[in-house]
């Protein structure tokens, strides 16, 4: 007989702790053709009105095939949220703290991106550790169009 079901132990994942993280884990997001959508509600959401996102005749003047995606834009799709680390970790997510980047290559409408996370760094502290991951976002042509890092705070045991 199957126990009653309790919604406070349902979970995507099997729930992990600090220590059950290792060093090159990867986990990625799903892929992404980006649309004019993505720019129209970027633009809404940031209020970027700068005419090289949003102007198809102001890109093509200078030298662009399309709508230049917004730096932050690109960076959005990096989110871990959007992939499978928030349920690997459960509730031991404390916060998210720290991230850089550098953005390599344009995107534009029409392009896929591949995001990646891939874990490259495990600081353990007192009763908390640090995740220190490598962010990366290919195109579809396999060029490298961002790279950075993204830095969690987790609980050491299980909240």
């Amino acid at each position: 007989m199957n126990d009653p079901f309790d919604p406070k132990r349902f979970a995507a994942a099997e729930p992990r702790t600090f220590a059950d993280l290792r060093v090159g884990e990867v986990f990625r997001n799903p892929s992404r053709t980006v649309t004019a959508a993505h720019f129209a509600a970027f633009q809404l959401l940031s209020g970027d009105n700068h005419p090289i996102h949003y102007d198809v005749e102001y890109c093509r003047a200078h030298g662009h095939p399309d709508m230049l995606a917004h730096g932050l834009q690109v960076l959005a799709f990096t989110a871990a949220g959007a992939g499978s680390f928030p349920h690997a970790i459960g509730e031991s997510l404390i916060a998210f703290t720290e991230l850089s980047c550098r953005f390599l290559a344009p995107v534009y409408v029409g392009d896929t991106l591949y995001p990646e996370l891939v874990i490259t760094a495990l600081i353990p502290q007192r009763t908390t550790g640090i995740v220190v991951m490598a962010a990366s976002i290919h195109n579809q042509r396999s060029e490298l169009v961002l790279a950075g890092e993204h830095k969690y705070l987790l609980r050491k045991s299980a909240g």
